[in-house]
């Protein structure tokens, strides 16, 4: 935290963030070096991702597969991570890099998971999860603002 003792909570920690659910698809897709792939980094889900035909049943170390156009690994399947943002249907909207921070019930995850069919980790897909509840195929990817 801000006075240098370890902290579980990521709110404690100046600078530091989940990311919102546009940022997120953004790193995703590759940043302005995007090659349009349907996975994080590839056409081909086996080359980025862990889901559910190739994971044993189990999260993987990171950056055991491919990464993506910007370096960042396992963005596709894995575990689904956090986003900032609170679920909403994306036709309440059409606006550029939306973010909804009016409390809910449900936040965003994104990536897809090791439980998960393939579809699931491709970066257009999206699920919600309830804050107040955990499970191993869930995750957080944090951001750092910079000033």
């Amino acid at each position: 935290d801000k006075d240098g003792k370890v902290t579980t909570d990521i709110t404690k920690v100046p600078g530091y963030r989940l990311p919102t659910e546009a940022e997120w698809e953004y790193a995703a897709r590759g940043g302005n070096d995007s090659n349009g792939y349907m996975y994080s980094g590839s056409d081909d889900v086996d080359e980025v991702a862990w889901y559910y035909s190739n994971s044993e049943d189990k999260t993987h170390e990171v950056g055991k597969k491919a990464p993506n156009e910007l370096g960042i690994y396992d963005m596709s399947g894995n575990v689904w991570e956090w986003c900032s943002d609170w679920w909403y249907d994306y036709t309440e909207t059409t606006k550029i890099n939306p973010y909804n921070g009016t409390a809910g019930s449900y936040r965003v995850e994104r990536g897809g998971s090791w439980y998960k069919v393939a579809t699931c980790a491709r970066v257009a897909n999206r699920g919600n999860y309830s804050p107040t509840e955990t499970y191993s195929g869930l995750g957080f990817r944090i951001c750092r603002t910079v000033p």
